[in-house]
């Protein structure tokens, strides 16, 4: 039986970027992940501070070509109802950066940690599914679907939604669903999108633009379940017609790229990230709408925090309530993000006029006060940062005053 400090099940981005991590943390690492089957033509962006964290990784430099940035995020209200918000714009430069974060093709980033893992001598790969696993309170036993078994000090669960190691060491999960579906696509367009990011908040939910690199952005456009599917089967120029009509014309003349997808949308919660000799990250963790950019940043916090207590002193055992610790440092950021995201999708969807009241006015506060809308778009990079700014945006006020 083959021994490891660490196994990292799953291969999708978050289970790729925590072995690479774990292993450059000096650990001796299994990653239990077949090859992707097929192309990813979804994308992804990713805020500043994780950005920073590919940067540690000496992944950043590989990635950047193929990345645009988001130097502003415009919020628009796209609903015919009574009460409107107004259109507010959050520009990284308010907060000192040259960008909130990064926008790219998912399939660029694979093909570098694939790259990277193969080449990484701290991490051994095994392209079998995890058949069985046993969880002990000394090890945790894998054996894969070609009967090879191996063992580890601790396991991470990446392996989505249905994690068969979240599911074995008996944590249960809560999971809801929206009445929603997103559609997914790729487009082209005449005019220079000039990196900003545009989110038309409608009725059945957020119809989110974002930059890719050249005249190009992706969508997320979060609809009425039976519309996407009857708008999934149009021809592409009748599609990008509708794209195009539903963004106003600010991109120009819109041409949808092939691999349009629709996913009906859900949630899931586990009941706990960790525990004894386990950790969950990313989806086998939790599930949220696509809104607001908060998925792979959530799991890519979840990879800091346990490399920070399994890689802190790596020269030592793995300690046997390493996942205890992990379940502790989490589960305030992910619960906060869960229920953020939630409020926001639900408050869209709602009819109830005060909870359009409340919607509009928030946005009228942030379009209104700099200072207040600054700390929002530090806490949406980073949570805490914005409220840390807190102390020195009050104390640089006093100063003024006295001037």
């Amino acid at each position: 039986m083959k021994t490891f400090e660490v196994a990292v099940i799953g291969g999708g981005l978050a289970g790729m970027i925590a072995a690479i991590a774990l292993a450059r943390g000096g650990r001796d690492v299994a990653l239990v992940a077949p090859l992707a089957p097929k192309e990813d033509r979804r994308t992804t962006a990713l805020m500043d501070q994780s950005i920073r964290f590919l940067d540690r990784l000496t992944l950043w430099e590989k990635l950047r070509p193929a990345t645009a940035p988001l130097t502003s995020m415009r919020i628009v209200d796209g609903t015919d109802r009574l009460l409107r918000a107004p259109t507010t714009t959050f520009r990284a430069a308010d907060v000192g950066l040259n960008a909130f974060g990064y926008n790219f093709p998912n399939k660029a980033l694979t093909d570098i940690l694939e790259a990277a893992i193969s080449g990484e001598g701290n991490i051994t790969r095994f392209s079998d599914m995890a058949e069985s696993i046993e969880i002990s309170s000394d090890t945790v036993s894998i054996t894969l679907a070609g009967g090879e078994t191996l063992s580890a000090d601790f396991a991470v669960g990446a392996d989505g939604r249905g994690s068969k190691l979240r599911e074995t060491s008996g944590i249960g999960v809560r999971n809801w669903s929206y009445p929603q579906s997103a559609m997914v696509l790729n487009f082209a367009h005449s005019l220079p999108h000039q990196n900003i990011s545009t989110e038309f908040h409608t009725k059945h939910g957020p119809f989110t633009q974002v930059p890719l690199p050249g005249g190009r952005s992706s969508l997320v456009w979060v609809q009425d379940p039976a519309e996407a599917a009857s708008r999934a089967e149009l021809p592409l120029a009748e599609l990008g017609a509708i794209v195009e009509a539903r963004m106003q014309s600010m991109l120009g003349k819109v041409d949808v790229e092939e691999g349009v997808q629709v996913w009906p949308l859900s949630g899931m919660m586990a009941h706990r990230f960790g525990k004894g000799r386990i950790a969950l990250i990313g989806e086998a963790a939790h599930v949220f709408p696509p809104i607001g950019a908060q998925g792979l940043n959530l799991s890519l916090r979840d990879i800091m925090a346990l490399a920070d207590i399994l890689c802190d002193r790596a020269e030592l055992p793995v300690p046997a309530d390493a996942g205890d610790s992990f379940d502790r440092r989490r589960r305030a950021d992910i619960m906060t993000r869960t229920a953020s995201v939630d409020l926001l999708n639900r408050s869209l969807l709602s009819d109830f006029l005060p909870v359009q009241m409340l919607r509009a006015a928030g946005l009228h506060i942030l379009s209104a006060i700099p200072p207040l809308r600054n700390i929002v778009m530090r806490e949406g990079i980073e949570p805490g940062r914005g409220f840390r700014d807190i102390p020195d945006a009050l104390r640089e006020k006093l100063k003024r005053k006295k001037a």
